[in-house]
Formats: C-alpha cells, sequence, structure tokens
C-alpha cells in the first residue's frame, strides 16, 4: 500500500493535520508501518500539487495546515479501492530471489538457508500469534495482524516445500 492512498482514505473522512494523519495511519495499521511526520507532509505535497487534496482552514505554516479531500482525489481513491491487482503476490521479493539463485550456487548450503529462515519464520508466527492473544486495539489493527499471520504460515508452508523439492532432487 502507498502511503498516498493511506492519507487519501484518512481524509475520505474528515479534514486532517498532518500530526493527525500520521497517528491514525498507525493506528489503523497496527503500527506494521510507521512513518515519519516528514513523510507525511511531503505526501500531502504532493497530493496537494496533483490537486488530490487542498488546504482546508487558514493554516499559518505546514504543521498548522488542515487538509481535505477533492473531487479529483475522492475519484483516485475510489479507483484504488477497486484495484484487485494488489491481490497478486510479488514474485520478486527478496528471499525468492535468494533461494532461486541459491539452489545452483555450488558454494551455499541450501538446505541451511531454508532452515534459517524456517525458524526465523516460526519464531515470527509465535510472537504474531502471542500478539493476537493479547488483542489487537481495534478491528482494523488485527486484520492487519491477521494478514501478517497469514503471510508468515503461507511463507513456512513455502520453506516447508522447497526443503521438501531440495530432497527429491537429492533423490535423483
Amino acid at each position: 500500500m502507498s502511503v498516498k492512498f493511506g492519507l487519501l482514505a484518512l481524509l475520505a473522512a474528515e479534514p486532517r493535520y498532518g500530526a493527525q494523519l500520521r497517528s491514525e495511519f498507525e493506528r489503523r495499521t497496527g503500527g506494521t508501518w510507521p512513518i515519519n511526520i516528514g513523510q507525511v507532509y511531503s505526501t500531502l505535497g504532493r497530493l496537494q500539487r496533483d490537486g488530490l487534496v487542498e488546504q482546508a482552514g487558514d493554516g499559518e505554516d505546514d504543521y498548522r495546515k488542515q487538509y481535505a479531500i477533492t473531487a479529483q482525489g475522492r475519484e483516485a481513491l475510489a479507483q484504488w479501492w477497486d484495484d484487485s491487482s494488489l491481490a497478486n503476490p510479488d514474485p520478486r521479493d527478496e528471499l525468492t530471489i535468494k533461494l532461486a539463485l541459491a539452489v545452483d550456487a555450488e558454494d551455499v548450503d541450501v538446505r541451511h538457508v531454508v532452515q534459517r529462515h524456517r525458524a526465523a519464520g516460526i519464531e515470527r508466527l509465535r510472537r504474531l500469534t502471542a500478539q493476537k492473544r493479547a488483542g489487537a486495539p481495534g478491528m482494523a489493527a488485527e486484520l492487519v495482524l491477521e494478514r501478517r499471520i497469514f503471510d508468515t504460515e503461507a511463507l513456512v508452508r513455502w520453506l516447508d516445500h522447497v526443503e521438501e523439492r531440495l530432497t527429491t532432487k537429492d533423490e535423483r
């Protein structure tokens, strides 16, 4: 997700100051995507330049300006809500590339690489599951946490599959 559309989604509800946008963005994402205030204001500047937001009220400087979404911004946001291409995982993630290169590298113990990543995935899954049991602060944060759990479970399953493929390759 881009910060751009995250901010537009928040502004669709009501005009906000940059600091409010930052706090609400982090709250709704369960703190999994921290953004700094400079990133918020630089994104707002680009959104304003592109006609997707406008200043609301009479702020004296950047930190006292309230921003509101424009009609053009609502249209861009509606297109983003409808964009189903975001459901396609990116096969170019670093671990996939690392293992694709490792399987043919003579000086790499691929099983060791897989096992280390699998162990890290299981540890991450343990931590995420503990967070879920502790309770997430609101449905938005809970959904983000659950997505992280599902992604980690899928990663561990894929690493199990890779290890099985390596075993099958060695048996040939």
